[in-house]
């Protein structure tokens, strides 16, 4: 099928130039609307359920709200884990399902669970809902509304707010992949009925009587509408209130006849307020400000969002009042940007070294920007193709590819190209063809050329592109966060992959004939790999010598590198350089917001005046309006936003800089910071729940206990070196203050707990009494105690309670009230209380820290029964990954062997091919332990690339091997020097092409590179020791598996002991877990095919010959059948039970074998040892033909070649004649007829010339494909001669009776099948005669026979333990022998027909063995003349008419009459040659002859 291709594209050339060009347009336009983001989205796949619940304390919250949400959700199908958060006022539940569940579907369950969960929960305190479908990389852009120099005075925070929440957030929300826009800081307005208690008491009055007075005094109705003449007048009321002067005109209480009405502002102050505030933002040293976090929607192409965002916002700020305006804070367009830039650099670089090495290897510059222009189109191909199945490009999907791989195929076709071309033009090749006499061919042959170069070289090509899609393939299977990370890299390469692979068989083969014509030869780039292979050669042979020294030396490293892979230490993903921190800030627990504005405020200047780094710090405290990152008043995240990395000055990376930070705000008391970047600490809070790196869980269900253990566990974290930024979760601390309720006195006073506890709610935390609307806007109407009567015990204890019979009462007096502390958040992972301890690391492996820690807290915290403890984080990640790589690893490797086997057919050659796996990681591991990295996930991945570009250096040189192997070098040390030597440069090409392709990866420093780093130095690394060590051991093992002796007695001295073997292998077994292309194989490259002789190519073909192969088959089928003809006919078993004879239940069983006829036996075996015969016949005729097939096909790949030689000569003589023609012309010696007539002349010759090359080129294909060989045959023979007469010919042609009149036998191999089929006719029809014989038959019967029988007089009850037997004998004669005689006719008249057909072709063999006796003497006379005188005479004319033209004594008419008889006279002596052999081989066929 490739091959086919291959042939289509050559001869539509301009087809594929319309595909490369569609290509083009394709690609571009994928890149312009392909998803563009940093990284790869990790975040699992959750949908967050969020209920506000101001009036309710942690407890509270967690269980009347959140435990009704949990249990609701819990029967979701694939839900795999469900976090809860419980905070004052707050309750967030996360849902984790699998990556497989669709998002939507997700939500769609939930939503319908939440209704069962609202029912659950008790009226007024919160509703649940759901949180926007975005996910960790969904806060894209995020922005501060500020006023502008002047204006500071002009703007409160409320109209900043309103801003926000009205104007800017409602246009943005239309934006195309918004999913929604959080507002942050600020005051949320309100209608504030501000209640006066001592006017309220006065009056007799209690919040409830407000706010049912505002809840009647505001809204409007419909009255219909009245019909008046021909027009419908609509009725309604205006009633809702529009100002706080309404507001205050509401009626409390009518009027009496004592006193007027009471209104609202009778016993209230109304006015602008605002809601209880959970949360706030600051800006540098400007102080409080307003901002929003807009939210891309899951699955949204990022670049685009953010760039739509972006011109809604520039529209937006238009529209705001004059002084303010929006600055964005952080934007992801700055990050997408620098990893890209990282992307692009190094891809750019990466491509300019693999050209650069490709000209250097290939020593052609036509050559090196062929196999390059492959890169740009399978890169656009990629992009098509990821823009097709929806993967963004990220610093993952396009920051690991390596060009070396891409354009594999590509170097394969070109090279083998090339190598033809070379070959072709060369002077004196061993093939045996002449060379060309212009530097230059047709379009025509430049296409057959590249066709025959890349058809033979395409299934070479085709293995190297499968080996390295295998290997990417476990990398798809990856799941969890590392599938989601590696994945997209995995499917990009086999993208670009699967791209050059269609652009070598259809683009490279057409741009090769089309521009490789000229200038094909290496030049200086072959002198110096021909230095260079000189002294490798010598290299190996000295290795060959010492292999104990050389296979103990790579044991050594290996052993070497596994302890060295245990001092590595582990890490998940390395940390992304995101360019800016987000610094998690926790002041003392219970700390009001005030006070923490005021902290973070301090930090902020702090960091802008001592570090010039920093470009502007914001300060996001507690929570936003939606809250998907929840904290509580205490908590702070500061983003610094810092500036370009060439501006710093006080630190030279990310993790300096962050130290110094943090020894600079060591200054402010009480407070604790933590140094992450803004998008990491959102994944880590997305998948694990908490902040930080690692995170040590603790379960359990007492709070006290909990905090206990977390404060052991927290001093025990300071003790590890590499442990920073530590995080004591504070469950409990809380200031609170307390009501519990005296039932007693409340029964006196016929009061409810629910009337204390709407009482408390309205007069603090407010009661709504409805909405005020200002054109579109609306803000909520609440009563509440004013602000001075809000902030001490006593006025709490002061708060008077309506009684039911009018009249109020102190709280004081009903309920007791104190200060307490309680708790002040809670968090559950599946229902079950857990607490945190949340640590960065800083300056060593996670793996390493962990480990210490674990080792810690197992020695010295001793836990209660029902408690656990658990650590996620990375460590967690890393773990799971790991395991998953444990899996994928081993798939990889067992696939790559699978192929290895399949391709190479044989176990041991896999097995050295395989070799090359430890070797590579030795390299792998030492470049990470020399560049200080550790192990992490990125790694393991570049380990599975590492594989299968690792094995393909093995192949090449077995390759090379088996080649010179069929080629007749039997010789193992010549043929391992050989194919060292000349496989040199695709080996080195190989792991060039390959490291270097990742070297920018492994050397950059900018944004993204972190990720890049472990991978790519695992390859360079990997490749370096792969290659050096598959170049001295793979020829090692290979010589001591292959030569005499067997491995262990070449590589001991002796045979292996097999305790030795069983502890070498076990080694073995054990180490290779645990260390856990430019150029494959070319025909066109291998070593120059040995010359082949007429009986070598027999040999071969005998030996690989399909044909003879099945036939051989055949006849061991028909000699293993042999041993059934003695099989017995089938025995038949019967049981029976039941009433036979009496009425008792019995049973009975039987046993019958029958027996064949009389003498069938005997017929049998006359008749299998009849069809061994046959087969063995026709084994014997295929070998005959192939061999007929095989010489004649010879002979006439010698009869071309000499024909060459002698065209060669006659076009020599032409030339020369030209020469001289055209000079005796010019010196008026001759007509102009004379240089005409020799340059026709000349171009006949090489006309005849071109034929006969091609005539000989397709007698070498034929025998190629008789011999089934890689590679064209070369015959060894140059000149045709007769063959020698075989001693039956020469009696033959003494006595033509015997040769014309025996028809009786004859020896003809197809003959003699007919013979043997006849025979097996005769025996067929035996069988049929003796089957007409009788047959017998043995039966044995035992039954039961119950009840009373009579015997001998005596009457005796029989039970089912006495027996009765029987023996029977059964004859079988068949009494209808009709259709047994019809067969035995048939069979007879097959035999007769065969005996026929036999008769027939030995008298055919006769007759034509008389015709080809009659020929060939005939034959022998035209060559007895033409050697004693046709030859002679030729020589004789050429020397003589030449001497007389070149004398003048005759025209060159006369000449050229002369010259065209002497060489008639040559080429009838080859066709008479050519002619006598294939007589002499048909004869030989005719005689049987086998030799």
């Amino acid at each position: 099928m490739f091959n086919k291709l291959i042939a289509l594209s050559l001869r539509h050339k301009l087809g594929v130039g319309v595909g490369v060009v569609a290509l083009l347009v394709w690609g571009l336009y994928a890149l312009r609307h392909l998803p563009i983001d940093a990284v790869p989205d990790i975040t699992n796949n959750q949908v967050i359920v969020y209920t506000v619940s101001p009036s309710l304390s942690a407890a509270d919250v967690e269980r009347l709200v959140t435990f009704p949400v949990e249990q609701s959700v819990a029967t979701i199908p694939g839900r795999e884990e469900v976090r809860s958060f419980s905070r004052a006022g707050l309750s967030v539940v996360t849902i984790v399902f699998g990556d497989a569940i669709d998002n939507y579907w997700a939500r769609q369950q939930v939503a319908e669970r939440l209704r069962a969960a609202e029912a659950q929960i008790p009226p007024g305190l919160g509703q649940p809902e759901m949180g926007p479908p975005t996910t960790g990389l969904g806060e894209i852009y995020q922005y501060t509304i500020r006023t502008k120099p002047g204006f500071e005075k002009k703007y409160s925070l409320s109209e900043l707010r309103t801003l926000q929440d009205w104007v800017v957030r409602r246009q943005l929300l239309g934006t195309p992949g918004v999913a929604d826009v959080s507002s942050f800081g600020g005051y949320m307005r309100q209608y504030e009925v501000a209640v006066e208690p001592a006017r309220l008491r006065s009056l007799g009055l209690t919040v409830a009587d407000l706010q049912e007075a505002l809840s009647r005094n505001n809204g409007n109705a419909g009255g219909g509408y009245l019909v008046r003449g021909p027009q419908a007048w609509f009725i309604r009321t205006e009633g809702l209130a529009q100002s706080e002067a309404d507001i205050g005109r509401a009626v409390v209480r009518p009027a009496t006849e004592s006193r007027g009405p009471i209104l609202i502002r009778d016993v209230a102050d109304v006015r602008a307020g605002a809601a209880p505030r959970f949360g706030a933002m600051t800006r540098n040293h400007h102080g409080e400000t307003v901002g929003g976090l807009v939210l891309m929607l899951r699955g949204a192409n990022s670049s685009e969002v953010v760039a739509a965002v972006k011109t809604k916002m520039a529209a937006i700020q238009k529209t705001l009042p004059e002084g303010l305006e929006i600055t964005p804070f952080l934007d992801r367009t700055k990050l997408v940007d620098q990893a890209i830039s990282t992307v692009a650099k190094n891809l750019a670089e990466g491509a300019l070294i693999v050209i650069f090495v490709l000209v250097l290897f290939l020593g052609n510059w036509r050559a090196g920007l062929l196999v390059a222009s492959v890169i740009p189109l399978a890169m656009l191909f990629a992009i098509g193709m990821m823009h097709v199945f929806g993967v963004s490009g990220n610093l993952m999907s396009l920051g690991a590819i390596d060009f070396g791989l891409i354009v594999d195929g590509a170097v394969i076709i070109v090279e083998a190209t090339m190598h033809r071309l070379s070959t072709r033009f060369g002077q004196a090749h061993g093939s045996g063809e002449l060379p060309l006499t212009n530097d230059d061919l047709s379009p025509q042959e430049m296409d057959a050329e590249v066709y025959d170069a890349a058809s033979r070289i395409q299934q070479s090509a085709s293995f190297g592109q499968f080996i390295i899609l295998m290997v990417y393939l476990p990398i798809l299977a990856l799941t969890g966060i590392e599938g989601k990370m590696f994945r997209p890299m995995a499917e990009t390469v086999a993208f670009a992959i699967l791209g050059a692979f269609i652009l070598s068989l259809t683009y490279v083969p057409v741009m090769s004939a089309l521009l490789l014509r000229k200038g094909v030869h290496g030049g200086w780039s072959d002198k110096v790999l021909a230095r260079l292979a000189a002294r490798y050669r010598a290299l190996v042979q000295q290795v060959l010598t010492v292999p104990q020294l050389v296979l103990g030396a790579a044991v050594a490293l290996l052993v070497g590198a596994v302890l060295l892979l245990g001092t590595l230490g582990g890490e998940f993903i390395p940390t992304l350089e995101e360019g800016d921190f987000a610094v998690e800030t926790r002041v003392l627990p219970g700390s009001s917001l005030d006070y923490t504005i005021k902290q973070a405020q301090q930090a902020s200047d702090l960091l802008k005046q001592q570090f010039p780094e920093v470009k502007e710090v914001v300060a996001k405290i507690g929570s936003s309006e939606i809250p998907i990152d929840p904290m509580p008043l205490e908590a702070c995240d500061l983003i610094v936003v810092l500036k370009d990395r060439k501006e710093w000055s006080s630190a030279d990376n990310r993790e300096d800089l962050a130290a110094k930070m943090a020894h600079a705000l060591r200054v402010l008391p009480g407070v604790t910071f933590g140094f992450q970047q803004p998008i990491q600490m959102r994944f880590n809070e997305l998948i694990s729940g908490a902040r930080q790196d690692v995170v040590v869980k603790i379960y359990g269900e007492d709070l006290d206990q909990l905090a206990g253990y977390a404060r052991q566990v927290g001093n025990l974290v300071k003790q590890v070196p590499g442990a920073a930024d530590l995080y004591v979760e504070q469950a409990t601390g809380l200031a609170q203050i307390v009501v519990r309720p005296d039932r007693e006195r409340l029964a006196q006073f016929g009061l409810s707990v629910d009337d204390l506890n709407q009482s408390i709610a309205a007069a603090f935390a407010g009661a709504g009494a409805g909405q005020v609307f200002e054109g579109d806007r609306r803000f909520d109407l609440v009563v509440r105690l004013a602000d001075q009567y809000r902030h001490d015990i006593s006025q709490v204890r002061a708060l008077n309670v309506p009684l039911p019979a009018g009249g109020q009462v102190p709280l004081e007096q009903v309920a007791k009230v104190e200060y307490q502390v309680g708790p002040s958040q809670i968090q559950r992972d599946n229902a079950q209380r857990r607490i945190t301890v949340g640590f960065n690391v800083r300056g060593r492996d996670v793996q390493r820290v962990v480990e210490e820690v674990q080792a810690l807290v197992q020695r010295n915290v001793k836990l209660s029964p029902g408690y656990n403890v658990t650590y996620g984080g990375q460590f967690e990640n890393l773990r799971q990954a790991n395991e998953r790589l444990g899996i994928a690893v081993p798939v990889a490797l067992l696939m790559i062997f699978g192929l290895l086997f399949l391709t190479f057919g044989s176990l041991k050659q896999a097995v050295l091919i395989f070799t090359a796996i430890p070797l590579a990681a030795v390299g792998g591991v030492a470049a990470l332990w020399l560049r200080g990295l550790p192990f992490s996930i990125s790694a393991g991945v570049g380990f599975i690339a590492l594989f299968g570009v690792a094995v393909l250096n093995g192949i090449v040189l077995l390759s090379a091997f088996n080649t010179l192997r069929d080629f007749g070098v039997r010789d193992v040390r010549e043929r391992v020097l050989r194919g060292t030597e000349e496989r040199l440069r695709p080996v080195l090409m190989t792991a060039t092409v390959a490291s270097l392709g990742f070297l920018p990866m492994a050397l950059a420093g900018t944004a993204g590179a972190e990720v890049q780093r472990p991978l790519a130095t695992v390859v360079i690394g990997g490749l370096v020791s792969a290659t050096l060590l598959t170049l001295l051991v793979l020829p090692v093992l290979y010589y001591l598996s292959e030569a005499e002796g067997g491995f262990w007695r070449n590589l001991l001295g002796r045979a292996p002991r097999a305790k030795t073997v069983a502890a070498v292998g076990a080694g073995l077994v054990l180490l290779l877990p645990a260390a856990a292309s430019a150029q494959t194989p070319a025909a066109d490259r291998r070593a120059a095919p040995a010359p082949l002789t007429a009986a070598g190519a027999v040999e071969a073909a005998l030996g690989r010959s399909g044909d003879v192969r099945a036939a051989s088959y055949q006849l061991s089928a028909r000699t293993a059948v042999r041993g059934a003809v003695w099989e017995l006919p089938r025995t038949t078993v019967q049981a029976g039970y039941g009433q036979f004879n009496s009425p008792y239940m019995d049973n009975q069983f039987s046993i019958a074998q029958p027996l064949p006829a009389l003498g069938q036996y005997r017929a049998l075996m006359g008749l299998a040892a009849a069809q061994v015969a046959v087969a063995e016949t026709e084994l014997d005729v295929r070998r005959a033909e192939l061999r007929r097939q095989v010489r004649t096909t010879y002979q006439q790949a010698v009869y071309a070649r000499h024909r060459l030689v002698l065209l060669r000569s006659q076009d020599s003589l032409s030339r020369a004649f030209r020469r001289a023609a055209e000079l005796r012309f010019k010196t008026g010696e001759a007509a102009r007829i004379e240089p005409a007539t020799a340059l026709v002349q000349q171009g006949e010759t090489q006309l005849a010339t071109a034929r006969t090359r091609t005539d000989y080129l397709a007698a070498r294909r034929q025998l190629q494909a008789l011999l089934q060989w890689p590679s064209l045959p070369v015959p060894a023979d140059s000149l045709l001669q007769p063959l020698p007469l075989p001693i039956e010919v020469v009696s033959l042609l003494g006595d033509s009776l015997q040769a014309t009149t025996d028809t009786t036998k004859a020896t003809d191999p197809t003959a003699r099948l007919l013979n043997r089929q006849a025979a097996e006719r005769q025996a067929e029809a035996l069988v049929l005669r003796r089957s007409r014989r009788p047959e017998l038959g043995l039966t044995y019967l035992n039954q039961s026979l119950r009840g009373n029988i009579l015997y001998k007089g005596t009457e005796r009850f029989y039970g089912p333990g006495n027996r009765f037997q029987a023996a029977q004998l059964s004859l079988n004669v068949p009494l209808w022998t009709r259709p047994h005689k019809a067969r035995e006719e048939a069979a007879r008249l097959q035999q007769l027909a065969a005996q026929e057909a036999y008769r027939r072709r030995v008298a055919e063999v006769a007759a034509n063995q008389a015709s080809l006796l009659a020929r060939l003497r005939e034959q022998q006379q035209r060559m007895a003349f033409y050697q004693q005188t046709g030859l002679p005479q030729a020589a004789l004319i050429l020397r003589l008419a030449g001497k007389g033209w070149r004398a003048g004594e005759m025209d060159f008419a006369e000449y050229l009459l002369h010259a065209e008889r002497a060489q008639r006279l040559r080429a009838d002596y080859l066709d008479a040659i050519l002619a006598y052999n294939q007589t002499v081989l048909e004869l030989e066929y005719l005689l049987g002859r086998t030799d």
